[in-house]
């Protein structure tokens, strides 16, 4: 396990070092999570450790939300004053998510079919 758990520090930390030195607009966690995916791939198969850390990592995902909720509790004065924007700007990114994921979607069976009937 502790094996499993610095695998996925150093591949963060390599994510964080690559965002740093490239000045890259993307979290260092997301590209060494993408790099750890294709180290993965190219090997082919996940280690029992690395599967068994992962699924304790998820089974309290939870947890994470701690920090967030106390955050609106923290600005509960704030968000009373402001909620017609932030409402505003919630609906419309959940909209605009919705529509980008639809349209990706039928783009994405489009090109299948054509493919697959070659």
């Amino acid at each position: 396990m502790l094996a499993a758990i610095t695998l996925l520090l150093v591949y963060q930390l390599l994510g964080e070092v690559v965002a740093l030195v490239f000045a890259l607009p993307i979290p260092g966690p997301v590209i060494g999570f993408a790099a750890l995916f294709l180290t993965l791939v190219a090997r082919g198969t996940v280690s029992d450790g690395l599967r068994d850390t992962a699924n304790g990592l998820l089974a309290h995902l939870s947890l994470l939300f701690v920090p967030a909720g106390v955050g609106v509790m923290a600005h509960l004065g704030r968000l009373r004053e402001e909620w017609e924007p932030i409402t505003a700007a919630l609906v419309v990114s959940t909209a605009v998510t919705i529509g980008v994921t639809a349209l990706v979607m039928q783009a994405l069976i489009r090109w299948k079919q054509r493919r697959s009937s070659r």
